[in-house]
């Protein structure tokens, strides 16, 4: 089985969530963790599992003004904030809006403020819903994983997400050999 875990992370939390998450996959698949805009349009080919997370931005996914805004703050003189190397250019809004129909399983994350949904909201929710338009078939419940105020992931969060790697990665294998084949990208 062949998984892919595509990213977007202004300050690394992100990153590091997508990395842990590779992590727990790696036990029954091949595994290739990518930010978003190092993501060549070669590598959805034969992928049989894509794993989409993202920060929660103003209570859903990432807009080009947010991630201006994150940026800006990282920038300020007092900020102890640094941008992830994969922040610049665009994120995991427009790549989704720009696929084609997809034949593979699928799951999303974000990271989010440790707060109730109701007052972070939840980016995962939209690229789950994003994914189902472009075909995909989404085999988990969205999943967020927090952070402090302060832009700190809580203790634990990187084990929970490499377990969830491992829990899709169990759950997306018989359904992935189940094909026959593997799987294939449809493009436009």
């Amino acid at each position: 089985m062949r998984a892919l875990v595509v990213y977007e992370s202004m300050y690394g939390n992100t990153h590091a969530i997508a990395s842990a998450i590779g992590r727990g996959l790696e036990s029954e698949a091949e595994v290739t963790v990518s930010p978003v805009r190092s993501l060549a349009p070669d590598m959805l080919t034969g992928v049989d599992l894509i794993v989409v997370g993202g920060p929660t931005h103003v209570h859903g996914m990432s807009r080009p003004a947010t991630r201006q805004s994150a940026a800006d703050s990282a920038d300020k003189p007092d900020s102890a904030l640094v941008m992830d190397p994969g922040a610049a250019g665009e994120g995991v809004r427009e790549w989704i809006d720009s696929l084609g129909r997809l034949t593979a399983l699928a799951a999303a994350f974000d990271t989010r403020v440790d707060l109730p949904v109701l007052l972070s909201g939840r980016a995962a929710t939209g690229i789950t819903k994003a994914l189902r338009r472009h075909g995909l078939d989404v085999i988990a419940k969205p999943e967020s994983f927090l952070v402090t105020k302060q832009n700190d992931l809580l203790p634990g969060e990187r084990e929970r997400a490499e377990e969830w790697g491992a829990r899709l990665a169990a759950t997306a294998r018989p359904r992935a050999a189940g094909t026959g084949a593997r799987r294939v990208v449809v493009a436009r």
